[in-house]
């Protein structure tokens, strides 16, 4: 399973920029898909559904991040699903692993150890 979070010390809506852009204007085949944005007080919620073909695997593959700050501290959590080819094994040759570093290499700078 393709799945990584990360705590990062700017807001939610400056995280899921940076995803954003990294992710779409970043490289040739990314799309946002959907993005939903909740906000109460100054706690929010966004959700990113991404995607982006791999010419490795010859398929798309989508990515589903969610950016909270609901225990203070932004976190950061990643999920990438659909880069597996074949029906009964799901071999993506690292598409999904490459999906998420984006996101994580993008945050680096802000990374809260």
């Amino acid at each position: 399973m393709d799945v990584s979070e990360i705590i990062v010390s700017i807001t939610p809506k400056e995280a899921s920029n940076k995803v954003e852009q990294a992710i779409v204007n970043g490289s040739i085949s990314g799309t946002l898909i959907d993005r939903y944005h909740r906000a109460i007080g100054d706690r929010e919620i966004i959700v990113l559904v991404l995607e982006k073909f791999y010419f490795r695997s010859n398929n798309r593959g989508s990515m589903t991040v969610t950016i909270d700050n609901f225990e203070g501290a932004t976190k950061v959590h990643a999920a990438a699903s659909g880069t597996g080819s074949g029906a009964i094994f799901r071999f993506d040759w690292g598409a999904g692993n490459s999906f998420i570093n984006s996101v994580l290499d993008t945050l680096e700078p802000y990374k809260v150890e």
